[in-house]
């Protein structure tokens, strides 16, 4: 038997006073007696025939019976009564397998129901037990861990030619979501605070470079053009080439001036980018606005050129950073995270979804899960010893068993006693 039932068998049976199953016992012996007592007066002709021994005679017969049937039904439940292997009986530990199969199907197909289900997830507020898992600063340091490092992975799966399609799929979705703008905006203002929008301008302003560099003689071409449009051909043959020289040297130089880190117009930028956002979290019209104007910069044909060097250059940079547990992406992580919690307690909308989410996976998994659920414990009830479930069960339900065979004593003799009774007033027997 195994320790943990040897554990309950002894528990129970130390539990269980002995007096309904001895009282049981000494019924059926008393009724025996009485039943041998009365046949031996009434065939030896000690005692006069009357009623009343006639009743107890036909009652305590009757009584024994039922007592004997009782103790013959309760006992074939768990073993062969008198050691005798007599057809159906030693019932359970026979049936030990259709049991646990029984018994498997029944609480999954009862106790996991779909309705059961919703109204238990109903009464738990998902959401808020979420939202405070989130708000432990452990929790959230693994969850940021977690997250940090998985960027490398998360970079190899979308490099695959379809990067900058991506982005631009998934920016107006997060920027015009209003659940998600204070978490893009905390994640934009955390770049911004690590330099990252300088680090793409200046590889805007490097590309910038090469390419008035490539197409200067289309520039100049362009330029003397215009002057010759405007100010006719003698005009255009005068001044063309200097203007155009002028026009060169010009942007050359504003382009030079913008490079330096500590330039003014990269403080402007700066400042216009910071701007920028503080507006897009509370101007849904701005956001909108953004939104369809970063997509159209990261779908322009001149930017896809170059799109393969940029994603090179910032998956580097996020690479790097990931490392660092101070670095952008961990706090950019760490507000999120602290967001979501606060919108889990306060957006009701987005607890409605987090809710419906919920039930709706777990309405998916529930015929997997009853499945697994009576497998599970008809599997386990298989590997019981017979014997050892027969004497489990009968030291749980061994009292309610005493007084089963008690009553059917008893109601042997007030039934043995009343059809005598009854024979007697209408039929004289």
């Amino acid at each position: 038997m195994h320790p943990d039932m040897k554990k309950d068998v002894r528990q129970a049976s130390s539990q269980r006073p002995n007096s309904p199953s001895r009282l049981a016992g000494a019924l059926l012996i008393g009724m025996g007696a009485l039943a041998t007592g009365t046949t031996y007066l009434a065939a030896h002709h000690l005692h006069e025939e009357s009623w009343a021994l006639s009743i107890l005679r036909a009652g305590s017969k009757a009584g024994v019976v039922g007592g004997l049937a009782d103790w013959f039904a309760v006992t074939a439940l768990f073993r062969h009564p008198l050691g005798i292997p007599i057809p159906h009986t030693a019932i359970l530990p026979r049936q030990k397998v259709r049991l646990g199969q029984a018994l498997g199907k029944f609480v999954s197909g009862q106790f996991f129901t779909e309705a059961d289900v919703h109204r238990a997830l109903s009464k738990i507020d998902l959401p808020g037990l979420i939202a405070d898992a989130l708000n432990e600063s452990s929790t959230r340091l693994t969850l940021v861990a977690t997250l940090r490092a998985s960027i490398p992975s998360l970079f190899d799966r979308l490099e695959d030619g379809r990067a900058s399609s991506a982005l631009s799929r998934a920016l107006p979705v997060l920027l015009n979501g209003e659940e998600m703008a204070p978490l893009v905006s905390r994640a934009m203002r955390a770049m911004v605070d690590s330099e990252m929008h300088q680090e793409v301008l200046s590889f805007l302003l490097a590309k910038l470079k090469m390419t008035v560099a490539a197409k200067e003689g289309d520039l100049r071409q362009f330029v003397e053009d215009r002057v010759r449009e405007q100010g006719g051909r003698f005009l255009g043959w005068a001044i063309g080439g200097s203007v155009s020289n002028r026009v060169l040297t010009a942007l050359q130089a504003e382009i030079e001036r913008i490079d330096p880190m500590d330039s003014e117009i990269r403080h402007g930028f700066t400042a216009w980018v910071r701007a920028e956002i503080d507006r897009m979290e509370t101007d849904p019209e701005r956001r909108q606005d953004m939104t369809q104007a970063i997509g159209s910069v990261l779908t322009h044909s001149s930017l896809k050129a170059w799109s393969g060097e940029l994603w090179d250059r910032v998956r580097r940079m996020a690479e790097e950073d990931c490392t660092k547990d101070d670095g952008w992406s961990a706090s950019v992580l760490d507000a999120a995270i602290i967001g979501l919690a606060g919108s889990m307690r306060e957006n009701d909308a987005l607890r409605e979804r987090i809710n419906q989410a919920v039930e709706r996976m777990v309405s998916r998994l529930l015929p997997g899960i009853r499945d697994k659920l009576a497998g599970f414990i008809a599997n386990v009830m298989a590997g019981w010893d017979g014997d050892d479930l027969a004497q489990r069960l009968e030291a749980r339900v061994g009292r309610d068993l005493a007084y089963i065979r008690v009553n059917g004593t008893v109601v042997g003799f007030l039934a043995g006693a009343g059809l005598d009774v009854i024979s007697r007033l209408f039929f004289g027997v």
